[in-house]
């Protein structure tokens, strides 16, 4: 791959890593594989800076300012650490510090895994709090704050401005509880503290900050108007005399051996702290020798962050088992002697398939190599051949469905093997959990342990038992299965308000293999009713927008079940609707042969009602642009999409636009 593109294809992966964590806060990669992919690209800009380009992300902090929340500039702009990945760089780091002020000394601090907020106090009360943004301009979260305990709403002091910097986190108990809360309930789950810690403080409802128990450990005075200080640790004292939280254990060290030794000790026990941290931070402690050091024009020359690789543990693989998911699959599972891994302690991880056993050569008593992907999943990394025991059992996924005992078959283009049979209890629980999940029928309070707890007691053996519950009210109500009086109520009302979703929800519900919520949206708006689409040949499918073979067998196999016909007469004497509600707005085609990229936060429209509308009229919604794309619809923070489209020449429309083009 040539420089130049290898440069565009990293910012193009750091702008959509950057929206997914600062703007979403729905991470796909760890940290670390984050930093590995900007260092790659500052190396590359600096080697060829015939490529370098003025909106870089490597010249950018944190995401946009988000549209529901006030904007608010800072007073001192909010940068960046370079980042430092091994013992050289830190070494590296204190030996030019000491070039130029050699009795300098450094605190070594927790970087604490959270969400950047700046607190600004006017003659002793807490006034503003404002997020990061992109460094220059933040979005004013004041309101949230106040839910903080830890946050002082006053401070003992007479000084007519102060601004100190702190991070909002959400402790691993607190993280935990709320998980299983969301999980029981069938709510949005998060994969870290941190994704949730920023998603709760930027509600626009402080009530959820509130109930979730964020905390906050300040790290910096920004500014002290009447009162100056010699060094950071000065300061650190000082705003804890004053009640903050501030960052804990730091250390003041003079040498390179005293710093590595304090990065390695918070390194030994990150997993042990009852808070998530993403680094160690290397400051210059004296305030005056910061401002002989300076900054570059993206970070400070008097700091650096050290960012810790995934932790790797060694340990056993005692037994493989299978899973049956919800569409049949059988997962392996690696059953491993149990060990204390990036803070919990280890003792499942997933193989995959059987390709993935394969391919590693992972087998009953070998010793494998495990870490956290993300720090949240455990995964097998490799199995050490050397250390075999004679009696290693090779492991194959077995021919027949460990729950109800059908044959197994393996897909035909693919590496997963499936269970062949109609009535598996294990694919039935998973099927239902779907079915009332978030991106189907959107049933709240319908979670798995429900799912599990009401088929155990024999209330309901498929999807269209769920619309009889309300037959059993009082049972359920005197046994406590799903809770009280007013959860039940809660549950009952939520499942008689979907029975009158759109159609695409129920066919989205089904769990048809190949079939997500693109497709369903796309079937209900080519065919009026369950029944034509039930009725569809292959032909007919095959013409449909993004339908290929592999998804139109798959339609056309789901519907030839008499068990699948079954069920859609049950669900229709139940209630629930099965007509399209858009198949007659779609004949209206005028988008017809036009593909849009949505982008950004729209002002009244949701993205998923967008694509919807889209799709009403026949057009196509993708998810990136290109020379091929028709329209992008922008709303505020519209990132990288937008500029490509400006790249291409794209016709750029927004809201308003588009709904001229509706009327």
């Amino acid at each position: 791959m040539e420089i130049k593109e290898r440069i565009e294809q990293l910012r193009t992966l750091i702008k959509y890593h950057n929206e997914r964590y600062y703007d979403l806060d729905e991470p796909e990669i760890t940290d670390y594989e984050y930093d590995q992919l900007l260092d790659e690209l500052k190396k590359l800009e600096s080697q060829y800076p015939e490529f370098n380009i003025s909106d870089s992300p490597t010249k950018k902090v944190g995401g946009a300012v988000k549209r529901e929340l006030r904007k608010v500039r800072h007073d001192v702009p909010v940068i960046s650490l370079q980042d430092v990945f091994n013992k050289d760089e830190v070494y590296a780091f204190v030996e030019k510090v000491k070039s130029q002020i050699p009795d300098s000394k450094f605190v070594v601090e927790t970087k604490i895994d959270g969400l950047t907020v700046l607190l600004r106090y006017r003659e002793g009360n807490l006034v503003e709090g404002i997020t990061r943004g992109n460094g220059e301009e933040g979005e004013s979260v004041y309101e949230n704050l106040l839910e903080i305990k830890s946050i002082p709403q006053t401070i003992p002091t007479t000084l007519p401005y102060v601004e100190v910097r702190g991070e909002v986190y959400m402790s691993n108990e607190a993280f935990e509880m709320i998980m299983k809360k969301q999980q029981e309930s069938g709510g949005k789950t998060y994969k870290t503290a941190r994704n949730l810690a920023a998603g709760s403080l930027r509600q626009l409802d402080p009530q959820i900050v509130r109930e979730r128990n964020l905390d906050i450990f300040v790290f910096n005075l920004e500014i002290s108007e009447g009162k100056e200080f010699v060094s950071h640790a000065e300061s650190l004292e000082w705003l804890s005399s004053l009640g903050f939280s501030v960052v804990p254990d730091y250390q003041i060290c003079s040498t390179a051996d005293e710093v590595w030794e304090s990065i390695s000790t918070i390194g030994e026990k990150r997993w042990e702290l009852p808070f998530g941290i993403d680094g160690a931070v290397v400051k210059v402690d004296n305030l005056d020798d910061r401002k002989v050091l300076g900054s570059t024009s993206k970070v400070p020359r008097w700091a650096i962050a050290f960012k810790y690789p995934p932790e790797q543990k060694e340990t056993v693989v005692e037994d493989i088992k299978v899973q049956v998911g919800r569409t049949g699959r059988l997962a392996p599972l690696a059953i491993l002697t149990p060990v204390k891994l990036a803070g919990t302690t280890v003792s499942k991880a997933s193989l995959h398939n059987q390709d993935y056993i394969d391919a590693k050569d992972i087998r009953i008593g070998d010793t494998v190599v495990i870490q956290k992907a993300g720090d949240i999943i455990p995964e097998v990394i490799r199995s050490i051949p050397e250390k075999r025991p004679t009696n290693a059992i090779k492991y194959m996924i077995p021919d027949t469905c460990p729950i109800c005992n059908s044959p197994t078959v393996r897909d035909e283009n693919g590496a997963d093997i499936r269970c062949g049979g109609d009535e598996c209890l294990a694919q039935l629980i998973r099927g239902i959990t779907y079915f009332a999940s978030k991106d189907a029928m959107d049933i709240e309070g319908f979670g798995p342990s429900t799912v599990e707890s009401l088929m155990s007691e024999g209330y309901i053996k498929n999807i269209a038992d769920i619309y009889h519950l309300k037959e059993y009210r009082d049972e359920l109500i005197e046994k406590g299965i799903v809770g009280r009086e007013k959860s039940v109520d809660n549950l009952l009302k939520a499942i008689e308000k979907s029975k009158d979703n759109d159609l695409d929800q129920l066919i989205t519900g089904f769990g048809i293999k190949n079939v997500g919520k693109q497709t369903a949206r796309v079937l209900t708006s080519s065919f009026a009713d369950i029944d034509e689409i039930s009725n569809a040949t292959y032909d007919q499918l095959i013409m449909l927008p993004d339908f290929g073979e592999t998804v139109a067998n798959s339609v056309l196999s789901f519907f030839s079940f008499n068990s699948t016909h079954d069920l859609i007469e049950k669900l229709k004497k139940a209630g629930v609707n099965t007509q399209s509600k858009v198949s007659e707005i779609s004949r209206d085609d005028r988008f017809a042969g036009k593909t849009f990229v949505i982008t950004g936060t729209l002002p009244n429209l949701k993205r998923d009602e967008a694509t919807r509308l889209i799709q009403m009229y026949g057009g196509k919604v993708s998810g990136s642009v290109s020379k091929k794309t028709s329209f992008v619809l922008a709303g505020e923070e519209a990132g990288s999409k937008l500029t490509k489209a400006e790249e291409l020449g794209v016709k750029i429309i927004d809201e308003e636009e588009f709904n001229n083009m509706l009327k």
